[in-house]
């Protein structure tokens, strides 16, 4: 695997410490701002929409420009926005500060995940976008813990100038790293990029990401009232089995990128399968601290191993607008996030009980499965006749691809 990928792995840790870190942090915001808590959880939702928001906008917008510079420019204005949130005067600045953070967020992975996979042979392509993730997974094992010790002992502002260090760093790894001549500037026209975004292929591979990560925010966003009221755990030892979901989740998504290579769509069943197994098996796990321990760890296996999958299937579904396409599968994925949390709050708040969200996301991932069969059935019946090179969206022919699909 190409060095290069080490690049897009610093600013992916990045960009994973400042979305998660801000929820750890919510506290000590909220005393140094004068403002509720829900007001300040109210910035966890502007970063969110700044992902949602930016993430087609700038990578239509960059659509043209070489790769190389569009991810040093995206990652110069993540660094402008944690900059700019170190300094907020107020609520309303940090409001906007956190915005305009979030707004690279999926262009970055979007455009990345491109690059990866024009640095490696087609057999590993998959590989190399988990490669790229990596960072995301890690942050949450050591950014967030790290950078929400920094907040704690040194203020929530000196958090935000750690995160615009790394962004610096990664600038600077991207300008060393990533090769000119591998990521050339499309040539296709703004309005072939979106006319790729109208397939329905693309459509089905974007509801399975909405659906299968929605599950897993459905479950994930009330782990710790699981852990402590249904477990039994003090709360001082969440942040320690929120550390092995992350753990897990590493684990996940190179597991992911390997068997991917493999069998890209039997990787995708499987991780959705695994991931309504544990989470229908949540109610049982949670009754003792070893096994919601273990229960924690394994759903971060499960729902990662679907990461990079997911991320390649859309790219190549859409090989006319791969970056845009890409980039839309991020802004999926924070809509999962917003949506499965407001699911698995639902089930909640209508009484029944506290492992409820878990089995609200085990029907979400349930449905995942449906819109990857669906999707499945579609591809099959525009696949050629046998005798014909089968290549979908812009794959390379069967006889050169070890995926399997």
């Amino acid at each position: 695997m190409p060095l290069a990928l080490l690049a897009l792995a610093v600013g992916a840790f990045g960009i994973g410490t400042t979305e998660f870190v801000m929820m750890g942090l919510l506290p000590d915001v909220a005393d140094d701002l004068g403002i509720s808590l829900p007001s300040a959880g109210h910035l966890v939702s502007a970063y969110a929409l700044g992902v949602v928001v930016g993430a087609p906008l700038l990578a239509a917008a960059t659509a043209r420009m070489a790769r190389r510079t569009v991810l040093i420019a995206l990652m110069a204005l993540f660094v402008a926005g944690n900059a700019l949130s170190a300094f907020a005067p107020d609520h309303t600045w940090l409001l906007a500060a956190r915005f305009l953070s979030g707004l690279p967020h999926g262009a970055f992975f979007g455009v990345g995940a491109v690059v990866a996979t024009t640095m490696v042979a087609p057999e590993r392509k998959a590989r190399s976008v988990s490669l790229m993730f990596l960072g995301l997974t890690t942050a949450n094992v050591v950014g967030v813990p790290v950078a929400t010790l920094m907040g704690q002992n040194f203020g929530w502002r000196a958090t935000f100038l750690g995160v615009s260090a790394i962004g610096l760093a990664a600038i600077a790894s991207l300008a060393l790293l990533i090769p000119r001549d591998r990521t050339p500037a499309p040539r296709s026209a703004l309005r072939g990029e979106l006319a790729a975004l109208r397939s329905l292929p693309v459509w089905l591979a974007l509801g399975t990401t909405v659906a299968g990560f929605g599950a897993l925010f459905a479950a994930y966003s009330y782990i710790t009232p699981m852990l402590t009221e249904s477990a039994g755990y003090a709360d001082t030892s969440v942040t320690l089995l929120l550390a092995l979901f992350g753990v897990g989740a590493t684990a996940g998504n190179l597991l992911g990128g390997r068997l991917a290579d493999r069998s890209l769509r039997g990787t995708l069943f499987g991780g959705l399968v695994s991931l309504t197994v544990i989470l229908a098996l949540f109610p049982l796990l949670m009754r003792t601290e070893v096994s919601a321990a273990l229960a924690v760890t394994v759903l971060g296996t499960a729902a990662f191993v679907t990461g990079s999958p997911l991320q390649l299937m859309v790219m190549e579904k859409a090989s006319a607008a791969p970056s845009l396409a890409s980039s839309a599968n991020q802004a999926a994925f924070n809509l999962a996030n917003a949506g499965g949390a407001w699911i698995g709050g639902l089930a909640l708040s209508a009484g029944f009980g506290t492992t409820s969200p878990a089995l609200a996301g085990a029907l979400l991932s349930a449905f995942g499965v449906g819109v990857a069969t669906v999707a499945y059935a579609v591809d099959r019946r525009v696949t050629p006749v046998a005798g014909r090179e089968r290549v979908v969206a812009g794959r390379v022919p069967r006889q050169h691809e070890a995926s399997g699909v």
